[in-house]
């Protein structure tokens, strides 16, 4: 089993350390460099002076995009699912 390792990630101008495996490090120090890039556009674009309300902009981007994402893979699979009902019709109409 891979033993943690401690890391310290800069987000907003804060140091936040932590515990993590790993194979997750990368992946972290990714999401908070995506982050900062993220709050740096908010605030060249939009005159918004609290960190807080930049990062709460931040977590609704992202966490809208995960939902999205799963909205599509569910209709997706929907559409899988429906196209295979037919194929299965066809072919039960074909052997039979």
């Amino acid at each position: 089993m891979e033993e943690k390792i401690k890391i310290k990630l800069s987000i907003a101008d804060r140091v936040y350390p932590l515990t993590v495996f790993p194979s997750q490090e990368e992946g972290l120090r990714t999401a908070a460099k995506k982050i900062d890039q993220q709050i740096k556009l908010y605030e060249e674009n939009y005159a918004v002076r609290d960190k807080q309300d930049v990062l709460a902009m931040c977590a609704l981007q992202y966490a809208a995009e995960v939902e999205q994402s799963q909205i599509n893979e569910s209709q997706d699979l929907t559409q899988a699912i429906e196209s295979l009902h037919q194929l299965n019709e066809k072919l039960d109409k074909y052997l039979l």
